[in-house]
């Protein structure tokens, strides 16, 4: 199979050759090897790369990723990063609007009679940059004779990938990882990777979050050697029964051994001082062209996980051939909590849940969206201190690292899918749907499917995770209705939140688990919970922290105790967007926000919204917050 560029044109085709999502857990061939920095079975490509900037699809370079291709007048850039920030292109910040407004014609393949396929739109734009990268590496000596994947975690926004001359695959999602199988072409030594990244492609009608809009390789690239026997995916089911007393817990195994027989699968739980709690094994049944188990073991007592309590439980999957040795172990922590709906009600291992919430977008002032673990290690220890207790990762999945983090803080996670399709359904601030995507059009059904999908199996083990969302901003139609079937046939027990629902009431039933809104007045929750209300009510934004903001807080938290149905909500946002540039002025550096970048179209200042400033220092409203939230720890 050859790269076709009208792929960036086709909603219907948005993976090529991608593996199928799986869950993050880590995996070691023994416990010896858990206690090193790093993980032999792991290689980094982080780090220097070439790249060449091309404004276009037919200014770039078409064979860069040949063998023999000569690099020479390749620039060098650093992986992950942004290519903005690298010097290149236009940085722009926008909220709503979509990229093209005001300069282009663009409506969403299919969602207009008159628009028809769009043909071209991306892939014969005369302005869709490219971003055309070259790595070039030998295997460590570790990963030698093993088959070999390729994780990228972030790549904004389509990506295609060459090994040695072939081409291996195509992705579009940009916030969850795609991985690709490289043992069909990789060497020992001088392997040639290359990558080309476009900034638009169909995903972009889906990707129009209120961010800087940004392209480029922005997370970890790292190099998987799979051994002979591998734990490919796994599901841990931690179930806290109704007496809060006992429990149950299952795994779910797909283990891929090509040439392996009678491999046997064993469960090891620990407590947090790594004493015994439950043990048991299974022998694994060949299930197509995977070995398939599942483990169940009931539990007497078990200690619960929540926010002031977050205990976590050592869970190791021991895989064993036939002769007993150990092949691989994988160990993941877990805990054991329960949240349902009773009487309209959300609760909590049986009591009351209240959300002292925040939205927040990844952000470093210097980095951009590329941010490393002292920043999410900080935005931790800033919720806890501020008794902030839930987290609405918008609006896409976060870096793999911080579901970690929070199943270890005691940080409530509303997790949300990779979808904001706002500009095709909200034009300065009027409903217009007409152009609605993915709306009910059998096109972009599968595109969204597979974004939910993919937010789903890489996340799906994390305890933090109380909800999914299906998205941001997109309206409502069959294809997001068809996103939360598929959350809830997987029964884990987790909640359902989309907002939209709001403007299109005939979903309202089918599309999310919650009454959530935005910015909504104390007065309209109000009006909602005194007149016969279907729903808990949660504002999944309020108290958008612009300016001088962050005074009625207090108006909002009066209901918690008025209304049982109220359950909070989530504060727009944590983190202002803003760029640390140097003044050409005074030489100091400062922060700059939409619109200081000659960036149009642009909203401006909208960007600084958060209860912290993009350096993370705390703004004065923080006062408000800690209080109010203080309230409800």
């Amino acid at each position: 199979m050859n790269a076709d560029m009208k792929w960036l044109d086709n909603p219907e085709v948005f993976k090529v050759n991608q593996l199928a999502p799986h869950s993050d857990h880590s995996y070691y061939l023994d416990y010896s090897a858990m206690k090193k920095e790093e993980n032999p079975l792991f290689q980094s490509l982080n780090g220097q790369w070439e790249f060449f900037y091309s404004k276009n699809v037919k200014s770039r370079p078409v064979n860069f990723y040949e063998e023999t291709f000569d690099a020479s007048g390749f620039d060098k850039i650093m992986v992950p990063g942004h290519i903005e920030l690298a010097g290149y292109d236009k940085i722009r910040y926008i909220n709503t609007m979509y990229p093209w407004e005001g300069k282009e014609y663009h409506r969403g393949a299919y969602s207009m009679e008159a628009t028809g396929a769009e043909k071209g739109m991306f892939s014969e734009a005369e302005y869709n940059p490219v971003g055309s990268y070259i790595k070039y590496f030998d295997l460590d000596k570790s990963m030698c004779g093993k088959r070999i994947h390729i994780c990228f975690e972030g790549v904004e926004e389509a990506m295609y990938l060459w090994l040695n001359g072939q081409f291996v695959g195509y992705a579009e999602d940009s916030f969850t990882p795609s991985e690709f199988d490289l043992t069909p072409y990789i060497k020992e030594t001088g392997n040639v990777l290359a990558v080309q990244v476009h900034k638009m492609s169909t995903a972009a009608f889906l990707e129009d979050q209120d961010f800087f809009r940004f392209f480029g390789i922005f997370r970890n690239v790292t190099l998987k050697a799979i051994p002979d026997v591998h734990m490919d995916d796994v599901w841990f089911q931690p179930v806290l029964n109704q007496d809060n007393v006992s429990g149950s817990v299952s795994v779910s195994m797909k283990v891929s051994a090509p040439d392996a027989q009678n491999i046997t699968a064993d469960f090891i739980l620990k407590d947090r001082e790594e004493n015994l709690v439950a043990e048991k094994s299974v022998q694994l049944k060949k299930e197509n062209d995977h070995l398939d188990g599942t483990i169940c073991i009931d539990l007497e007592t078990v200690r619960l996980w929540d926010n002031h309590d977050p205990y976590l439980y050592h869970a190791y999957v021991e895989l064993k051939a036939e002769d007993g040795s150990l092949v691989e172990v994988i160990p993941y922590d877990i805990g054991f909590r329960r949240i349902e709906i009773i009487d309209k009600v959300i609760y909590l291992n049986g009591k009351r849940l209240v959300i002292t919430g925040v939205n927040r977008h990844e952000w470093n002032p210097k980095t951009g969206r590329c941010i490393g673990l002292e920043d999410m290690r900080a935005d931790i220890a800033c919720m806890l201190r501020n008794n902030i207790n839930s987290v609405r990762t918008c609006h896409y999945p976060d870096q793999i690292p911080w579901y970690y983090m929070c199943d270890n803080a005691g940080i409530y996670v509303m997790a949300e899918t990779n979808l904001e399709s706002h500009g095709s359904f909200q034009k300065l601030g009027a409903i217009e749907p007409s152009c609605n995507v993915p709306g009910s059009f059998p096109q972009w059904k599968e595109a969204v499917l597979d974004r939910a999908r993919n937010n789903f199996e890489t996340f799906k083990n994390h305890t933090s995770v109380l909800f999914w969302s299906l998205g941001n901003e997109s309206y409502a139609g069959d294809d997001i209705e068809a996103m939360n079937v598929y959350f809830a046939e997987k029964e884990d027990g987790r909640l359902v939140h989309y907002e939209s629902s709001y403007y299109n009431r005939a979903y309202e039933d089918t599309i999310s688990d919650l009454e959530t809104r935005m910015y909504a007045k104390p007065e309209d929750v109000e009006e909602y919970l005194n007149n016969n209300p279907k729903k808990p009510y949660i504002l999944c934004e309020f108290m958008h922290d612009m300016g001088n903001s962050m005074g009625g807080l207090g108006s909002y938290m009066k209901l918690i105790d008025k209304y049982d149905m109220y359950q909070g909500g989530f504060i727009w946002d944590f983190i202002d967007q803003a760029i640390l540039v140097k003044d050409p002025v005074t030489g100091k550096e400062v922060l700059r926000y939409g619109g200081d970048f000659d960036d149009k179209p642009s909203d401006y200042e909208f960007s600084a919204n958060g209860i912290v400033f993009a350096d993370r220092k705390e703004k004065p409203a923080m006062q408000e917050v800690r209080y109010y939230y203080g309230l409800y720890r």
